[in-house]
């Protein structure tokens, strides 16, 4: 092989390992993003689920018959 075609080809291998670096850290922000979303939905199903119990047993407005009846 010449120089300049192992030139070539190392270049080409150091721009494939800089870009699998960058992917690699781009995947574990964005795994990061979904466990703090997912965390963040498991909450909010919680305080729903909560505040429906507590409206269900209420009898608070959402539960009163309208007048017209």
């Amino acid at each position: 092989m010449d120089d300049d075609r192992i030139l070539t080809i190392e270049t080409k291998i150091a721009y494939q390992e800089k870009t699998i670096r960058e992917l690699n850290d781009e995947l574990y922000r964005q795994a990061r993003e979904i466990d703090k979303l997912t965390t963040l939905c498991n909450t909010l199903l919680k305080q729903n689920k909560a505040l429906s119990e507590l409206a269900i047993g209420s009898t608070g407005p959402a539960n009163e018959k309208p007048p017209h009846y």
